[in-house]
């Protein structure tokens, strides 16, 4: 076996083989806020799955007759200004909405990975990286996020896009003070002085042992994400008008908050809980994860 192969197998263990350990699954369990946020997300990801199936009509039939009908066994969540179906149009908005949350966690997955781990390895670029990353996050979340959205034009496109850019170098800031701790452990040193390049130290070594901050800050992008993303649309800047959004739907309901409230009532508590659950669920895997955080449940 060579030096380097030994070396590999001295190695701190990965992410994955740490968190399915059994304590770490049992505390998990056992930690109230995960659970919960579990079962909402869970909750939400059901409806989204099964809105084909689930959907009594089309999200985006009309029916003048029917229209500011409230809450009943015919129209279990009432019906909008257009006589369009609220259960139909919120199931089809939990599609749309964890769409554009799974692309903008993605993006950042790729991108803030990438940007984070250049930056903390090399320190030649970690002065320009950073400093791009500064120019972005000075600019308020939202308004940046405003400002691309309106350059490119309405599209669920631009808006996983536009998260994403916001959203990006927060993540790499995050992944980049890992790879900074990381990469002064004994095994890393190690690997570097038995003669392993840069590339696989930071493929074998370093990021396998930075990925519990990473889930976490991506639990957490997800739920601003789908935030953000309502109020992009709301402001008529995210998904397209025939999209089922939920920021649209408030944006419809407000001139009609006195007579239909539902309207605006019920998208609103879907975005709620939806976020709420995310957040949980992040709380939770922070605590689990996080050496420095005490379990407390």
């Amino acid at each position: 076996m060579s030096s380097l192969e030994m070396n590999d197998s001295r190695s701190e263990p990965s992410f994955l083989s740490r968190f399915f350990e059994g304590r770490r699954v049992r505390r998990l369990i056992r930690h109230r806020s995960f659970m919960i946020g579990l079962w909402l997300c869970l909750f939400v990801t059901v409806i989204a799955v099964l809105a084909p199936v689930i959907s009594p009509v089309d999200p985006n039939k009309m029916a003048i007759r029917s229209r500011f009908q409230p809450p009943s066994f015919e129209f279990l969540l009432g019906t909008d200004n257009l006589g369009r179906d609220l259960f139909s149009r919120v199931a089809w908005g939990a599609r749309l909405s964890l769409a554009i949350g799974l692309g903008v966690v993605l993006l950042n997955a790729v991108f803030g990975v990438l940007l984070g781990a250049l930056a903390g390895y090399f320190r030649r670029l970690d002065g320009i990286l950073m400093r791009l990353s500064d120019a972005l996050m000075a600019f308020p979340s939202v308004l940046l996020a405003i400002g691309i959205a309106a350059a490119m034009g309405a599209s669920a496109m631009t808006a996983v896009i536009s998260l994403a850019v916001v959203y990006i170098p927060r993540t790499a800031r995050i992944l980049r003070a890992s790879v900074l701790q990381v990469n002064e452990l004994e095994f890393v040193n190690a690997a570097r002085a038995a003669g392993a390049g840069d590339f696989h130290i930071l493929r074998r070594h370093i990021l396998p042992n930075c990925m519990a901050p990473l889930v976490v800050q991506l639990s957490f992008v997800f739920a601003y994400a789908i935030l953000s993303e309502a109020v992009l649309s709301f402001l008529g800047l995210g998904a397209a008008p025939t999209d089922p959004s939920w920021g649209i739907m408030i944006s419809e309901g407000r001139s009609y908050i006195r007579e239909a409230p539902w309207m605006t009532v019920i998208p609103g508590m879907a975005i709620a809980i939806t976020v709420l659950g995310l957040n949980l669920l992040g709380d939770g895997l922070r605590d689990v994860l996080d050496p420095r955080v005490k379990m407390e449940h």
